[in-house]
């Protein structure tokens, strides 16, 4: 497999890490599984413990898909049962929410680093989470996550490429963020429609739209998905829209600017 020059900085960065052994935050995602592949390339099974966090805030398939991965992968996974909406800033869509979520579930991973002796808790930001709004990423610094991918200037596109090259099967799988991002900051969320927003964005998603988003207000939805695939939208219209209808959304809407990822965040002063 022939590695380009900064691939290759990536493995050395990850070789220096692991000496000290590592645990890994694993989410399923692509970048999460480059950072544990990588680092079970570079040392051995025994040097890297994952661990993934069950909770209410994630699509219900991710946790499946990251214990499948992880046995794939053979390596020891740690699942962390979390309630993060007992603290009332998480539940009522703080604009600081992704900080406080983080800090709470990777001070799980300090605890699973010390207890085990190991010397570092890896994540899977990548580059392209300096330029977006990415209040966790502040967690992070203070508890002393370390994260090769943005260390050493790995985009999203990049990863998607060197997944591809190390056989990862999610190499292509589209984002899948906390189910917060639906709705608007700075308001109580009702957590008991999550199931009806994951349920329909993976109708959206067996239907061809891979990329989508389902944000809520109240009674009226707005719909995500690539402007691409708008005619494919319109042809199934009627079927998405007796689909939303029946899973119990009142106004079903498209968003004529197409997919884009946090587009919540366009609203909120972020100092």
């Amino acid at each position: 497999m022939e590695l380009n020059f900064k691939e290759k900085q990536f493995f050395e960065y990850m070789k220096s890490l692991t000496d000290k052994k590592v645990v890994v935050a694993f989410s399923g995602g692509v970048d999460s599984s480059l950072v544990l592949k990588a680092a079970i390339d570079v040392s051995s099974a025994n040097d890297v413990y994952a661990i993934t966090f069950d909770t209410l805030l994630s699509p219900k398939n991710d946790i499946e898909i990251t214990k499948k991965l992880a046995e794939d992968f053979g390596v020891r996974l740690e699942v962390v049962q979390t309630n993060e909406i007992e603290d009332e800033k998480i539940l009522y869509n703080d604009k600081q929410r992704c900080y406080y979520c983080k800090k709470n579930l990777f001070e799980n991973a300090i605890k699973l680093k010390e207890k085990l002796g190991f010397g570092y808790v890896l994540d899977g930001s990548n580059a392209d989470d300096v330029n977006v709004y990415r209040p966790g990423r502040k967690a992070l610094k203070e508890l002393g996550i370390i994260s090769p991918l943005e260390k050493t200037g790995m985009s999203k596109n990049e990863v998607r490429q060197l997944a591809k090259k190390l056989g990862i099967k999610v190499h292509n799988r589209p984002s899948s963020p906390c189910l917060m991002t639906r709705f608007p900051y700075n308001q109580k969320v009702d957590i008991s429609i999550f199931p009806k927003i994951d349920e329909v964005e993976n109708y959206l998603k067996s239907l061809g739209f891979d990329n989508n988003r389902v944000r809520l207000y109240g009674d009226v939805t707005r719909i995500e998905v690539d402007v691409d695939k708008f005619p494919l939208f319109f042809e199934k219209r009627l079927e998405i829209i007796k689909k939303f209808k029946e899973t119990g959304f009142v106004y079903v809407n498209l968003d004529i600017e197409g997919f884009r990822s946090g587009s919540m965040d366009i609203v909120i002063d972020k100092d």
